[in-house]
């Protein structure tokens, strides 16, 4: 008997969408992948779960809904007659698909702690590119369209613009998710409101209000759920792990952790080091076995490791038992963070070297419409384009400013303030 042919057309329910159509054979092969399987082990909005216990939603998720989004946005300029042939149509699909490949563990909390300095999109092109080897060279116009290296632009702004199907989905989803209700957009009559001017991405002027609403939900969405207190503190004090367990393995300290984990903390890779290519290869080796699991597996068995720091972050994490935080619109108080250092370090019996895992300050910044970026366009009714901030009533003041907040973490135990 001859080999039996895999039916590669799939349907797949999502719980936002409803049902999304896979057509195209090599789109499905990405997606099932390991690299891409292992997103379904890496959470969308890292330990965000601590407030809002429906968001367990995974990269993996994200991903096909962005791929089902592009979709449509292909089907509508398709029909206003933009020039889009199939092989650019699978090419940019794959480009969306693809874009968060490189995230490691917990999404954006991480990004910079494992391998210092790099991006997750610098990343997910690297795998990409590994990907292209593996695939024979057919993954080219999707990572030329994903570098933005294609002559048309407006295939690589529906994968990474101010408006692109990345940002459409994750607002949808992760309010859907999460239960916030304020970051529920109308992601299809955006959609059916592109067009293409100049090369460019636009939106017909029939649709600035969806627009508008979409960055007032995006604004909404920063402050309620990724930018809130309680994710702040805890994706700092998982940051804080990391740091302590580096610290440990370099020194010598027999510290539990799977072996990718434990070869990503001794190797202590920074964007330098990748131009070399083994050192490249090591890193991707041990990256795409990288995931949630690892993690939270290994702070689990350090809530009783015999290092004080290690367990009580641990067990901080593991047990939800955070540290404090206050957050306010101006810098941290110099002396106040000089009266809860020496209290902590009374209470905890721990040095100099050691202060700095209980007791820190931060800031966060928010930006919502970029200025200096790609500037949103508006086709006009007489078929000029305008800036967005041009063509709509409301204040984009507001929304480019850049909101600068001040935060300040210590041991609960202490309640000082």
């Amino acid at each position: 008997m001859g080999k039996r042919k895999i039916n590669k057309r799939k349907i797949l329910n999502d719980p936002v969408y409803g049902f999304i159509n896979l057509q195209s054979d090599i789109i499905f092969d990405l997606i099932e992948h390991k690299y891409f399987q292992r997103l379904r082990r890496i959470k969308q909005l890292g330990l965000s779960y601590l407030v809002y216990p429906g968001a367990n939603h995974t990269r993996f998720e994200h991903a096909l809904g962005a791929l089902h989004l592009m979709k449509s946005a292909i089907d509508s300029l398709r029909l206003k007659d933009v020039d889009i042939s199939d092989e650019e149509a699978e090419a940019v699909s794959i480009a969306i698909l693809l874009h968060d490949i490189g995230h490691g563990p917990f999404s954006h909390a991480l990004e910079y702690i494992l391998v210092e300095g790099v991006t997750h999109e610098h990343l997910s092109l690297m795998l990409m590119e590994e990907l292209n080897n593996e695939f024979e060279g057919n993954l080219e116009l999707a990572i030329r369209i994903f570098r933005n290296e294609y002559p048309k632009r407006y295939l690589h702004q529906l994968v990474a613009s101010q408006l692109d199907m990345d940002r459409l989905d994750y607002l949808r989803r992760d309010s859907f998710f999460s239960g916030v209700v304020e970051g529920t957009i109308g992601s299809e009559r955006i959609i059916k409101m592109l067009n293409v001017r100049d090369n460019n991405l636009v939106v017909d002027y029939k649709g600035i209000y969806s627009v508008e609403k979409f960055l007032i939900a995006r604004r909404l969405m920063y402050w309620q759920v990724y930018l809130h207190k309680t994710v702040i503190v805890a994706e700092h004090l998982l940051v804080k792990i990391l740091q302590r367990a580096k610290y440990l393995v370099n020194n010598g300290t027999e510290l539990f952790a799977p072996p990718n984990l434990k070869c990503i903390l001794k190797l202590n890779f920074t964007a330098e080091d990748l131009s070399i290519e083994d050192n490249k290869s090591n890193l991707l080796k041990n990256f795409v076995l990288l995931d949630d699991t690892d993690i939270l597996a290994s702070i689990k068995v350090w809530c009783s490791h015999s290092d004080k720091v290690l367990s009580y972050l641990a067990n901080a994490i593991t047990n939800r038992r955070l540290l404090k935080i206050e957050i306010s619109d101006s810098l941290v108080d110099s002396k106040l963070k000089d009266k809860i250092t020496q209290a902590t370090q009374m209470k905890f019996a721990v040095n100099q070297n050691e202060i700095e895992y209980f007791v820190f300050d931060g800031s966060i910044t928010n930006s919502i419409y970029e200025k200096d970026s790609e500037n949103i366009k508006v086709l006009l009714k007489n078929n000029e384009t305008v800036d967005l901030e041009v063509a709509s009533d409301i204040d984009f003041e507001i929304l480019s400013k850049t909101v600068t907040k001040h935060f300040l973490c210590y041991p609960k135990e202490l309640d000082l303030i």
